[in-house]
């Protein structure tokens, strides 16, 4: 068959163009898109924002259950297929296909823009539980959403082994042939429109950091927006080139963003002088995590008291779960010929593991000039709202801090290139009617789907409010993907069951 003839142009363009029309509605009635999805965030985030908690605790059940379980000897391949990557390369690029530019900026920031929450307060001091937070929003729950789908996904690839490699494939054996009509291409419409609103998210993240500091290193007198849209246009380029270079592109990328990811942490903790309280709260504040976790993955402010869950961990779990239209799929596929408790539990090592080590490294360091009184980061804060300056800040107080930015800028460049070449190749799986496990998109479907995922962060780049408002269509669209998680998630364990009595 022809190639343009197995691609599913419908797919291929509607989510794009359903994209940029919100795109277009926000520049052109700016406030009015803004009341409105302020209005929808409200009920999903907060009236039945309830949904995200609870999926967020039964997500992570299913992953220790697919690890301890008779289902965690299945292996994602044929039986006795051994790993197709080793274990260094397969958790690199693991690690750096989700959110990991991400996890740099809300290392040195997170625990800053909820220090003064009073619900700290409630909880013992903020001095006891700012450095916790930051470890529970990061850790287990938000890779359980990544590991558990990338076993559905690694189950359907390769053990499957279906030539349809999208989320509505995921489902057929709960909707049986349904998953070829209407309701799975809804599915799959919804899993691409959440890709580019996430897509759109996390550029609005961390990318004006990446201005800052290239304005600090240059002295480059021109506006954030303008450095932004040249940052993301490089790094277009990077993602684009690894992405049509195929898996050895994407794997070489993925381990020099773990070499210089781990340098800079290793740096900061050596020449910083906060060592001691680096390990110290690093230590403690791990370990309280540990004893609270039910409560904290349970709390949901009922009387609204200080709207801390609806503020930050429902949004998170939110981010992820719109994330996992893309990792999880590239984690399943890269985990050809490891078995289910492989991929689980050294999902958790490699990628909470690295994950921890940042916030515990690059969060503690700032707080520990805080509570030494040597800086007072929260209330600069306070004073202006812009936690790029206070991570400007923060890194301007390190002795080698012309290093240390440029480090972060290259590593940040190198985890966004990381995150969407694996993007921009499972979108274009998407692409097609019919893919094999072992077929690759061609060249053209993957370089199309570089430019489409560019094109709408470069777009709202030129309105602030619109970023912000893209935040919100991903929490947004966050709501139905989880809804089509439980339903991939009971498809995988009916399958999965007939394959244990089969064998």
């Amino acid at each position: 068959m022809r190639q343009d003839r197995r691609i599913d142009w419908l797919l291929t363009l509607v989510p794009f163009i359903l994209i940029s029309g919100i795109t277009g509605f926000l520049f052109l009635y700016p406030d009015a898109a803004h009341e409105k999805i302020d209005q929808v965030r409200f009920f999903f985030g907060d009236t039945i924002g309830v949904f995200y908690l609870i999926l967020g605790v039964g997500v992570l059940a299913v992953s220790l259950f697919l690890a301890f379980s008779r289902y965690g000897d299945i292996v994602l391949g044929n039986p006795g297929e051994r790993p197709k990557y080793s274990f260094f390369t397969w958790g690199s690029m693991m690690f750096t296909c989700g959110l990991a530019a991400d996890i740099l900026f809300y290392s040195f920031a997170e625990w800053v823009m909820y220090a003064d929450n009073p619900y700290l307060t409630v909880l013992g001091g903020t001095e006891e539980w700012v450095g916790v937070f930051p470890l529970f929003h990061w850790s287990f729950i938000p890779w359980a959403f990544y590991l558990v789908l990338a076993v559905v996904f690694g189950f359907m690839l390769h053990v499957r082994k279906v030539n349809r490699q999208r989320y509505s494939e995921a489902c057929r054996a709960v909707l049986g042939d349904r998953a070829d009509g209407l309701l799975g291409r809804v599915i799959d419409l919804f899993a691409l429109f959440a890709l580019l609103a996430g897509t759109a998210t996390t550029f609005s993240v961390a990318t004006p950091l990446m201005a800052e500091v290239i304005g600090s290193l240059f002295g480059i007198a021109v506006s954030r927006r303008i450095i932004t849209i040249l940052i993301l246009l490089i790094t277009c380029a990077i993602y684009t080139y690894a992405a049509i270079r195929g898996f050895k592109g994407i794997s070489y990328l993925a381990k020099f963003c773990i070499y210089l990811f781990f340098a800079l942490i290793i740096l900061v903790l050596l020449i910083g002088g906060q060592a001691g309280f680096i390990i110290e709260n690093g230590f403690e504040s791990f370990g309280r995590m540990i004893q609270n976790f039910v409560g904290l993955a349970t709390y949901t402010d009922p009387a609204r008291t200080n709207h801390f869950p609806q503020d930050w961990t429902i949004y998170y779990w939110a981010y992820w779960m719109v994330w996992c239209i893309a990792a999880p799929f590239f984690i399943g596929k890269i985990s050809q010929g490891r078995t289910i408790r492989q991929t689980v539990l050294g999902g958790y090592v490699f990628g909470v593991g690295s994950t921890i080590v940042s916030f515990v490294v690059l969060g503690n360091y700032g707080l520990g000039l805080q509570q030494s009184g040597k800086a007072d980061f929260v209330q600069q804060y306070a004073a202006d709202g812009d936690a790029y300056r206070v991570i400007m800040s923060v890194i301007d107080t390190l002795p080698a801090s012309v290093l240390i930015l440029v480090m972060l800028l290259v590593c940040m460049m190198a985890f966004y290139a990381t995150s969407f070449d694996s993007i921009a190749y499972t979108a274009a799986c998407y692409s097609y009617r019919r893919l094999g496990a072992e077929e690759r998109p061609g060249n053209m479907i993957i370089l199309l789907w570089c430019l489409l995922l560019i094109l709408l962060p470069i777009a709202l780049t030129f309105s602030e409010s619109s970023m912000s408002n893209i935040q919100s269509i991903s929490i947004i669209s966050a709501f139905p993907i989880g809804i089509i998680m439980i339903m991939m998630i009971g498809s995988f364990f009916k399958d999965a069951k007939k394959y244990l009595e089969d064998k």
